[in-house]
C-alpha cells in the first residue's frame, strides 16, 4: 500500500472510473474535475491522520502556535507509461520548512543554510543590529537632545525679546504724543531721535539674538550629522544588498513550461504592469506543481487547489473549499508555464450570446426601473462588451447624462434604476449619496446563522493579489455597513434580507462569507463559497423620491428562487 511520503507520485486508485479531460485546468476560474476531486481527497485524509509534520492550521485546540490554514495544490498527472497520479503541493512554506516528505519542492529553496540568500539574510541582519545600535548610542540622544533643547530656548528668547519690543514700542509712541503737546520743537525733535536710536537698538539686538541661536544651530545639526552619516551609509548599503539579492533571487526562479522553455521571474514580469515581481512570488502551490512536473516528464492532466485549516482574519477561506490560483502572481508565471499545453477557455472571455429582453418594471417619461438577470455585466467589462447599458443606449437613442444610476454585480440580479436625462440622474444621485434611497436585496445563505437580525460592519478593500475580490481591512478599507433579517430556514439554508446601508464591491457577499460577518457564505457564491447554478443573491425593492413629481416610488421584483 503506498504510503505519502514513500515518493512523490501518489497514485490514484479509483481513476479508471473517470474519463480524462479534454484540456487542462484553468487554474483561474475551474470547476474541478473528478480525478483532481479525488486527488484532493486523497491528500485531505492524509493531512487529517498524518504524524509527519506538526503545524497548528486551527483544527485542533490542543497544538500550540499561531493558528494558520494553508492553501495546498494537487496535480494529476500522467507518467511516461501511462499511469495515472497526483503530485500534491502547499503555498509558502509549511512549518518553517519547504521539504516535507510527499510534497513537490519548492522552486528555489530559500532555507538553504549554505545558499546565499541565507548567507545575504545574516548580512542584512547584521546590518540591521549595526543601525539599531547607532541609532540607539547615548551620544546621538545626547546630540539629538542637545538640538531639541536649543531649538526650544531659541523660540522662546526670541518670542520674549519680540513681546518686549513690542510694548517698548508702545511705550515710544505714547511718549511722543505726550511730548508733542508739553515740549517745544527743539526739545520734541531731540527727543524722537532719541526715540529712534532706542528702537534700532533693540532691532540690533534681535538680529544678533537671531544671528546667534542661528549659528548655534547649526553647530548642533552640523554635530549631529557627523554621529548620523554612519547610519546613513550603512543604511544605503544595505539597500543596495537587499536590492543585489533581491535581483539574484529572481534570477533563480526559473521557470519551465510545456515546449521546455525556461524564464526566470524578471523576465515573467517585465511586461506585466506591475513589472517587479510581488512579494512571494515562485511559492504558490501551482507554480511548484509544473515546475516538478515537467522536470520529471510528467505530462499535467488536471488540477485543484483548496484551503485547509481556518480563515484569515482579512480574507474568506473555508475549510476544503476549492479556490482558484492568485492572479498577481500566479497568473503571469502559469501564463508562461501552461505554454505548450493545451488548456481550458478562459470561461469568463467566452463570448457568450444573451437572449434576454428587457425586464422593465417600471417605466415614465424620466426614468425607468428594470430586472437585470444574473451573470448580465451592468456596464461593459474588458472583454464582455454586451450590458445593461449597451442595451439601454439602444433602448434609449436620445437619452442624455448616463443613464444608469447605479449598478449590481455581474452575478446579482435584480432592480436597476435608469435614468432618461442627466438632470434625473443627477438628482436620483444625490440620493444614492446622502443614503435616502431604500434598497432590499434576497439572498439564500449555505448554513445556518447564529442571529435573527442584526448589523455587519466590516471595512473593505480590494484584494491587490486577486482582483475583483475582496478583503476585510481595519486599516486601509472603506466603512461598509449591512443590516440583516433572517426569513426563513430551509433545509440547513438560510433565507435573509439585505438592506446594505454602504454600496461597496461584493459587500453582501463578503458580510455573509466571512468570519466576522454571518460566516455562511451566500449560495451559488464562486468567489467566497461554492460555485453553483447561480449567486442566490436578488435585488428585490426600490424605494426613492421620483426627482420630477417628488412622490415616493415603491418598486419591487420578486426573487426567482
Amino acid at each position: 500500500m503506498h504510503n505519502f511520503g514513500d515518493s512523490l507520485f501518489h497514485p490514484l486508485q479509483n481513476n479508471s472510473k473517470h474519463a480524462l479531460p479534454e484540456a487542462f485546468t484553468f487554474p483561474f476560474y475551474y470547476e474541478p474535475h473528478p480525478l483532481s476531486i479525488e486527488a484532493a481527497e486523497s491528500l485531505q485524509a492524509y493531512l487529517e491522520s498524518q504524524t509527519d509534520f506538526e503545524h497548528n492550521f486551527g483544527l485542533d485546540a490542543h497544538i500550540d502556535g499561531s493558528p494558520i490554514g494553508k492553501m495546498f495544490g494537487v496535480m494529476v498527472v500522467k507518467d511516461v507509461e501511462g499511469n495515472l497520479g497526483y503530485l500534491a503541493a502547499f503555498s509558502g512554506k509549511l512549518t518553517d520548512s519547504n521539504d516535507i516528505n510527499g510534497f513537490v519542492p519548492a522552486i528555489f529553496d530559500t532555507l538553504n543554510e549554505t545558499g546565499f540568500y541565507k548567507k545575504g539574510e545574516a548580512r542584512l541582519n547584521a546590518m540591521n543590529a549595526a543601525i539599531v545600535e547607532l541609532e540607539n548610542a547615548p551620544e546621538l540622544g545626547k546630540a539629538t537632545a542637545l538640538l531639541n533643547d536649543n531649538k526650544t530656548i531659541s523660540q522662546n528668547e526670541l518670542q520674549a525679546l519680540k513681546a518686549e519690543i513690542k510694548v517698548e514700542k508702545q511705550k515710544r509712541r505714547q511718549r511722543r504724543e505726550e511730548a508733542e503737546k508739553m515740549l517745544s520743537i527743539q526739545e520734541y525733535e531731540s527727543l524722537v531721535e532719541e526715540l529712534k536710536h532706542e528702537s534700532i537698538s533693540y532691532h540690533l539686538r534681535l538680529k544678533r539674538l537671531k544671528i546667534y541661536w542661528e549659528s548655534k544651530i547649526q553647530e548642533d545639526k552640523a554635530a549631529l550629522n557627523v554621529l548620523k552619516q554612519p547610519i546613513k551609509d550603512l543604511k544605503e548599503r544595505r539597500s543596495e544588498l537587499s536590492a543585489s539579492l533581491q535581483k539574484r533571487i529572481h534570477e533563480q526562479y526559473k521557470f519551465l513550461n510545456a515546449k521546455g522553455e525556461t524564464k526566470d521571474l524578471l523576465a515573467v514580469f517585465k511586461t506585466t504592469k506591475a513589472s517587479v515581481p510581488p512579494a512571494g512570488s515562485g511559492e504558490c502551490a501551482a507554480p511548484k506543481l509544473f515546475q516538478y512536473a515537467y522536470k520529471n516528464k510528467l505530462t499535467p492532466v488536471c488540477m485543484a487547489e483548496f484551503w485547509w485549516g481556518i480563515s484569515p482574519k482579512s480574507e474568506v477561506r473555508k475549510h476544503k473549499h476549492f479556490y482558484p490560483s492568485c492572479r498577481s502572481k500566479c497568473e503571469p508565471i502559469l501564463g508562461h508555464m501552461m505554454e505548450g499545453l493545451y488548456v481550458d477557455e478562459n470561461p469568463i472571455e467566452k463570448a457568450v450570446k444573451f437572449d434576454w429582453f428587457l425586464d422593465i418594471i417600471y417605466e415614465d417619461d424620466h426614468l425607468l426601473v428594470l430586472n437585470k438577470p444574473h451573470e448580465f455585466l451592468s456596464v461593459p467589462g474588458k472583454t464582455l462588451k454586451e450590458s445593461v447599458l449597451t442595451r439601454m443606449q439602444c433602448y434609449l437613442p436620445n437619452a442624455t447624462g448616463p443613464l444608469l444610476v447605479h449598478r449590481l454585480d455581474m452575478s446579482t440580479s435584480g432592480l436597476l434604476l435608469v435614468a432618461k436625462n442627466e438632470h434625473v440622474h443627477k438628482q436620483l444621485q444625490r440620493q444614492f449619496i446622502e443614503r435616502t434611497i431604500q434598497k432590499r436585496y434576497v439572498a439564500l445563505l449555505d448554513g445556518l446563522i447564529k442571529e435573527n437580525r442584526g448589523s455587519i460592519n466590516l471595512p473593505l478593500r480590494v484584494d491587490l493579489d486577486n482582483r475583483p475580490q475582496q478583503l476585510v481591512c481595519y486599516d486601509h478599507g472603506k466603512s461598509a455597513k449591512t443590516m440583516y433579517e433572517v426569513l426563513a430556514v430551509e433545509n440547513g439554508k438560510t433565507r435573509v434580507y439585505f438592506y446594505p446601508l454602504t454600496g461597496r464591491t461584493h459587500q453582501l457577499r463578503v458580510h455573509a462569507a466571512h468570519i466576522d460577518g454571518l460566516e455562511a457564505p451566500i449560495v451559488g457564491d464562486d468567489l467566497y463559497g461554492k460555485k453553483g447554478t447561480r449567486l442566490h443573491l436578488h435585488a428585490e425593492l426600490l424605494s426613492f423620491t421620483h426627482p420630477i413629481t417628488k412622490k415616493t416610488l415603491n418598486v419591487q421584483c420578486k426573487a426567482p428562487f
